[in-house]
């Protein structure tokens, strides 16, 4: 048995079963099972593998991954770990995966603060999840102080271990909390207000969720994806109580669907708030909504 012939053996299995990208899936599964990086792996790969009790139990490993994803189990999920922002974040069942899509959000964010260059500023994101977009900020952004809430204390467990090990690396141990519940409920009732509040809601309509491919239908949180009838549920509920939590001219940014541009920047007009604008992804769809504190 080689590593090529095991990368084969496992890029078919993906391939009969639907896989969106079978080889590419099956070799970063191969690379995980055996502790290896690409360089090792094209240097090895004709090799015979020895008939060791560590090999058989890489390969085992590997197969037991291959039939997983070949469940459509998310390639994120079977790893533990996804990229985003340059920071590899623990990932697992109860978060949603980090998407590209939401590095714009958390971009933006960062541009704007560069340019106003305030100091002693206070972020808060809502619905953290796997806490992708608080410790991205807390990390790049120049913030003294981040709060993340989620009503999935699971979901917070990733959070808080992904603040803990990311930001050690950053040396800003400290300066992150998190709180479980519903919004803004899950706050101290300390009167604290924000330079900035960030959210990648949920905001697909329910009746679209079964329609969406396995990997996010099936294993992906419903919690985190499903944003009633007509998507629109968090928007709504957000834009009633941000402005309470803002500082003047503070600002909100939001993670939006591709089609709902029109919608929320009305939900936003219709609460006050005001300079709202709107950017697209690298793909060049409408993304991020940023809009400032209201009068």
């Amino acid at each position: 048995m080689t590593l090529f012939r095991l990368l084969t053996e496992g890029s078919r299995v993906l391939e009969l079963a639907g896989s969106p990208d079978p080889k590419q899936d099956a070799q970063q599964l191969l690379l995980a099972a055996f502790h290896l990086d690409m360089v090792h792996f094209l240097m090895n790969r004709m090799t015979e593998l020895e008939e060791s009790s560590k090999n058989q139990a890489s390969i085992r490993l590997y197969r037991d991954m291959i039939g997983r994803r070949k469940k459509r189990c998310p390639l994120q999920h079977i790893l533990g770990r996804q990229e985003f922002m340059g920071m590899e974040f623990m990932v697992n069942r109860h978060v949603l995966i980090p998407r590209q899509d939401t590095e714009t959000l958390v971009e933006k964010v960062l541009v704007h603060q560069e340019k106003e260059k305030k100091k002693g500023q206070a972020l808060l994101d809502l619905c953290t999840g796997s806490g992708c977009i608080a410790v991205s900020l807390a990390a790049k952004g120049g913030f003294d102080r981040v709060t993340g809430t989620d009503i999935s204390e699971e979901a917070l467990k990733v959070a808080r271990r992904n603040g803990e090990i990311l930001l050690s690396e950053w040396k800003k141990t400290g300066m992150i909390e998190f709180f479980q519940g519903d919004l803004f409920d899950a706050l101290p009732k300390n009167g604290e207000k924000y330079d900035v509040i960030t959210s990648n809601p949920p905001y697909i309509p329910t009746g679209v969720i079964q329609t969406l491919e396995p990997e996010v239908r099936d294993f992906e949180p419903q919690a985190a994806l499903d944003g009633d009838e007509d998507g629109l549920y968090f928007y709504k509920k957000i834009g009633e109580r941000a402005a309470d939590y803002l500082k003047p001219k503070g600002s909100l940014y939001l993670e939006i669907g591709y089609d709902q541009k029109r919608a929320v920047c009305r939900i936003l007009e219709d609460q006050g708030y005001k300079e709202i604008q709107v950017y697209k992804d690298l793909p060049g769809h409408d993304r991020v909504i940023m809009a400032r504190q209201r009068d």
